[in-house]
This record gives structure tokens, sequence and C-alpha cells, in this order.
């Protein structure tokens, strides 16, 4: 499949990497992360991902039809619902699943389908479907990470993170994110645009099976 033979062999090292860093920051941090199984509000509102993104989640896809053709299914018929519910309005080409380009285009992708729920999202158990292959957006969301790629810039972190903690307390738990070598992949791949989670799971997007 498409999927599997575009996604960089490199990015089950990145994985990794990310997921110790997680449980280094949830060992630090303790009652101030209230990340837990079943707290989704990170888990509505489109966001855009890109074409590593996109690989992770397509091998995921397919490994799920093979493990779990039922549940991939069903994956798909959400993300396919969700398509047709918010597809008229999204910023770009809903033919290709690429959020556009232009300013006025970037403007309304920061407007667009905020309440949406995710449909890797099990609205029964609150629990991502594909949380082994989710996008880095998802994998830094919760813990305090820097805003931009340098170390001048903000921590930010879940507004449901950290209540009461002060600055210091904050700064304690903050997570790297190996940007670098992320980037590195994505060179690596030379696919360039972006999609969201809907687009990707249906086969659109960047490396679009079409």
């Amino acid at each position: 499949m498409l999927a599997s033979m575009r996604l960089p062999e490199g990015d089950s090292e990145l994985v990794q990497i990310m997921d110790a860093r997680l449980a280094d920051v949830a060992r630090r941090a303790g009652k101030w992360l209230a990340c837990k199984p079943g707290c989704a509000q990170c888990c509505h509102g489109a966001f855009a991902i890109h074409a590593l993104d996109v690989a992770r989640l397509r091998a995921g896809l397919e490994a799920l039809r093979s493990e779990r053709p039922e549940l991939a299914a069903e994956i798909v018929r959400r993300a396919q619902a969700w398509i047709a519910e918010y597809g008229a309005e999204f910023p770009g080409d809903p033919e290709t699943g690429a959020i556009g380009e232009s300013e006025q285009e970037r403007e309304q992708f920061e407007e667009f389908a905020n309440d949406a729920a995710c449909p890797a999202l099990d609205p029964q158990t609150g629990c991502c479907d594909v949380y082994a292959w989710r996008p880095m957006t998802c994998r830094v969301f919760g813990p305090p990470v820097r805003m931009e790629k340098d170390e001048e810039s903000g921590l930010g972190c879940c507004e449901l993170c950290f209540a009461g903690a002060d600055e210091g307390e904050i700064a304690e738990c903050e997570m790297q994110v190996p940007h670098e070598r992320e980037d590195r992949l994505l060179e690596e791949m030379g696919v360039p645009g972006e999609t969201v989670v809907a687009f990707a799971l249906v086969g659109l997007g960047p490396i679009s099976e079409r």
C-alpha cells in the first residue's frame, strides 16, 4: 500500500522518543497532568497535519484492516461522515483534502469545524481508535511545550492541565519536542501541503492515493 511505502523508517524512532518523553513528563508532572483515557476535549476541532502524520495514520489504518477490519471500516465511515458534514465549508480543496495556502484560507481554517469531534475518536469510550499512530499535534497536546521551535518562545499546555501550578512548576515539566528530527523526515518525504485527519483517513491530502 502507498501509505506504508511512504512512511520513513525513522518515524518509528521519532514515535519512540515522543512516547518516552511523554512518560517522563507524566512522571514529573504527577497530579498536574490531567490527561487520561476518556478526556477528549483535545479531540474536538480541526487542525492541520502534514505528510508524515498522514503516512502514519494510513499505516495504522492498514494495520487495523488486517487485525480489526470492522473497527477500520467504522473509522473510515466516521471520516466520510465528517467530510459530508463539514466539507462544504472546508477552506481548501475538498476533492484533494489540501488546506488552502492563501492568507484568507488560513484565517478561515482557524475558525473551521472547531467543535467537530475527530473521526478517530470513539464516541462511546472517549478514546482514540488510532492512538498508536496519532499525529504529532496530538502527541504534544497536554504537557508544557514551546509554542514555537525556539527557546525564546513561551510554554503552552492544555487548559485542563497544571491547574493551580505556578510558572516554575510548569517549566519543570517541559517536554522537549524533536522538531529537527521531524523536519528531516518531512524533507526526506518531499511531500508538501497539509490536510486534516478526516481526509487522511479516506485517502486524501498529502500522499494522496488517487
